[in-house]
């Protein structure tokens, strides 16, 4: 037996009515919050160029989970996770080597600091692989850890000058998304400050 129009119809508007009740009951999408890695005010004026040696600094090589936006935390054992509803405004890698090239124009004490995506002529390269860069928790209280294992590389004959692993550790204030934002931010500035250190070691060695 086929339906009447009339009955079609009412049968369509029942369908829509219903799929458009089901739409209102779901829950609202989570606002998401996008988070720079904030850096350490300084005074410190740029030095004049005493190296001679250009340096490229390349984004650093990280897995997977590492390798996003997501603020990764670890709250227990091996268990890794994200914080909800917070981003970082770019991956986490090339966060870090913009905080890493940062810290070198600062100096100023090499007289070209770029990345690989810019064609300028570089005699080293720090290459880098990421390992940690996340919060943990120790004894209930959030701690801050980035690792990272460096290599410094003469680039004219692809030779390993020096490597070794960084890693900071820094307290957050408490467990707020906020303020664990600016423990990162806050190890990002001090390990910068130990790869600078022990780059231009290296390159003053070079002839």
């Amino acid at each position: 037996m086929s339906l009447r129009p009339r009955s079609l119809f009412r049968l369509a508007l029942f369908g829509l009515i219903t799929a458009l009740t089901a739409c209102s009951v779901l829950p609202e999408s989570e606002t998401l919050r996008i988070f720079l890695l904030p850096t350490t005010p300084t005074p410190q004026q740029a030095s004049e160029p005493t190296i001679q040696q250009a340096l490229r600094i390349n984004t650093p090589q990280a897995s997977r989970i590492l390798s996003g936006q997501r603020i990764a935390v670890v709250p227990q054992g091996n268990e890794i996770s994200a914080y909800g509803g917070a981003r970082w405004s770019d991956a986490a890698p090339v966060l870090l080597r913009e905080r890493l090239i940062e810290a070198f124009q600062r100096d100023g004490r090499m007289p070209s600091v770029s990345n690989e995506d810019v064609n300028l002529y570089a005699d080293l390269s720090l290459h880098s692989d990421l390992r940690a860069f996340q919060t943990v928790y120790t004894d209930g209280k959030p701690v801050v850890v980035i690792t990272l294992d460096a290599r410094l590389v003469n680039r004219n004959d692809q030779r390993t000058l020096a490597n070794r692993r960084f890693e900071v550790r820094q307290p957050s204030a408490d467990p707020s998304v906020e303020r664990v934002v600016e423990a990162f931010g806050q190890a990002s500035d001090r390990l910068s400050a130990d790869i600078l250190e022990w780059t231009l070691s290296h390159a003053q060695q070079q002839p």
